[in-house]
């Protein structure tokens, strides 16, 4: 005889995704492809108060506000978590969070750990997932091959990388290596097919059975 009752399982409706990793990890990639394939994918654009960089697009790449707007922003509780990172702020809309929620959707961030683990300890059934790359060495060849940085902004970003990935294998639910992005991919697809699957978080309004 079964002598430990089910404890009753309460789960967010939609599902909270946090992709983190060094920079030329390719989170931001892995992010977009959830988004393609998953139309309930609702992808997080992050506010900040630093300038747009190169190419970067208001509303497309950040939501690019002033100081001001920022901090009415914080006052009105319209970010799920924020932070000053290198003296300029950025934040995740708490819009995206209830969309998911009424939706049975998915929201998907691409933010750093700080943020990340912020966003866990508001919704400790966020799930975190940690992109790693398969060694510094060839992050560092990818830093270099994008041609965008120069040579001390990618030592500082290899330094910051050391401290990211500590931290993120440290604290996050799953840890991907992205050596082949077509892998990696297959890898974070199925992460989130089992955790839209898991008991709590499927609708079964429509089977109307009886609490047990």
């Amino acid at each position: 005889m079964n002598t430990n009752p089910q404890i009753p399982v309460t789960l967010s409706p939609g599902l909270l995704l946090v992709l983190s990793a060094p920079s030329g990890a390719g989170k931001t990639t892995l992010a977009r492809m959830i988004q393609k394939a998953f139309p309930q994918a609702d992808f997080s654009i992050s506010y900040t108060t630093r300038a747009p960089r190169g190419a970067e697009r208001n509303g497309v790449d950040y939501h690019f506000v002033d100081e001001q707007t920022f901090n009415q922003m914080i006052d009105d509780g319209q970010f799920v978590e924020w932070a000053e990172v290198h003296g300029h702020f950025y934040g995740s809309s708490r819009a995206t969070v209830d969309k998911a929620f009424a939706s049975r959707g998915i929201a998907v961030f691409d933010i750093d750990v700080q943020g990340g683990n912020a966003i866990k300890r508001k919704f400790p059934d966020a799930v975190l997932t940690f992109i790693l790359p398969p060694s510094l060495e060839e992050l560092e060849r990818r830093l270099r091959a994008r041609g965008t940085d120069a040579d001390d902004v990618i030592r500082r970003r290899l330094l910051a990388a050391r401290n990211e990935v500590q931290k993120g294998s440290d604290t996050y639910d799953y840890l991907i290596i992205n050596d082949r992005l077509d892998d990696a991919f297959r890898q974070l697809e199925s992460i989130v097919i089992a955790e839209r699957s898991r008991r709590g978080r499927v609708d079964l309004s429509a089977l109307r059975l009886q609490p047990s």
